[in-house]
């Protein structure tokens, strides 16, 4: 089978006032508030290559603890992260799927089934305020003896109708979403556990060990430091990095220039390190 693509990230965020804020100052158009009927709330930012990362917070912690209790795989995986790791930083990554419940089989079959599915509905608009419903089932994956962070395969069973062009096109000129840094103090275990998930090839890269996904490079790291698996850092691809560069600087977001990237550390609203590339 063909390795799966990357669908999106989900990133912890203490508010989404601060996230839009932050966002947008680094040069992202942000989509109006979503609301999930478990508690969540999000808004997102999309790439014209389908893509999307998800800054979420609790809207209704009410609505949530009940979702927790009641089993919700994807409520109780937010939840895991901001007890162990704190309100931002990087807590799901999402691969794209045709048939969850396929999927749902399949990794309970190799032993890293990561809960229960969900499956919901939300209100979805555009700029404009046009809205229609979308509709998604969730499989889940884990890793043996866990990680700072939840995996799931994301089936989208209804696209809303409505034109989400203008919610892709952002000033910083990124297009998609090039790759995701981890570190494990032992990697080649965590990129074994990220390849059965994804259906893809791992190698070495020099100090990396490197998951191929359709859309994306899954590569990570060696580090002592990491207790368990985590994910650090998002690599956008970008248009012109001499734009992104004269956005950042004109906006003031400081960085770090090295081997034709743009390293912009972790922010408030923003959680984990984002890196600009130029990319075709």
């Amino acid at each position: 089978m063909s390795a799966r693509g990357l669908d999106h990230l989900v990133l912890p965020v203490a508010g989404l006032d601060a996230s839009r804020a932050r966002l947008e100052k680094l040069g992202f158009t942000v989509a109006p508030q979503g609301t999930h009927p478990f508690g969540t709330i999000n808004a997102c930012v999309y790439f014209a290559d389908g893509t999307f990362i998800e800054p979420l917070t609790v809207g209704d912690a009410a609505i949530a603890d009940a979702a927790v209790a009641a089993g919700n795989s994807f409520v109780a995986g937010d939840r895991r992260f901001r007890e162990t790791r704190g309100e931002e930083g990087l807590s799901g990554l999402v691969f794209t799927t045709g048939d969850a419940e396929a999927d749902h089989a399949e990794f309970s079959r190799l032993g890293m089934s990561g809960g229960p599915m969900v499956e919901f509905s939300r209100p979805s608009m555009d700029p404009d305020g046009k809205a229609d419903i979308a509709s998604f089932l969730l499989a889940f994956a884990a890793p043996e003896g866990g990680a700072d962070a939840f995996f799931f395969a994301c089936e989208r069973r209804k696209v809303p109708a409505i034109d989400r062009s203008a919610l892709e096109r952002h000033a910083n000129g990124a297009t998609r979403i090039a790759a995701v840094a981890a570190e494990a103090a032992d990697p080649a275990r965590f990129a074994t556990f990220l390849a059965a998930a994804g259906r893809a090839d791992a190698t070495q890269k020099g100090g990396t060990t490197e998951v191929a996904l359709a859309n994306a490079a899954l590569r990570v790291a060696a580090s002592d430091a990491a207790a368990r698996p985590r994910l650090c850092a998002i690599t956008f691809g970008v248009r012109s990095l001499d734009g992104t560069r004269a956005l950042f600087n004109a906006n003031g977001i400081g960085y770090d220039e090295r081997e034709k990237r743009l390293h912009v550390p972790p922010a408030g609203g923003q959680g984990v390190e984002f890196v600009f590339e130029e990319t075709p």
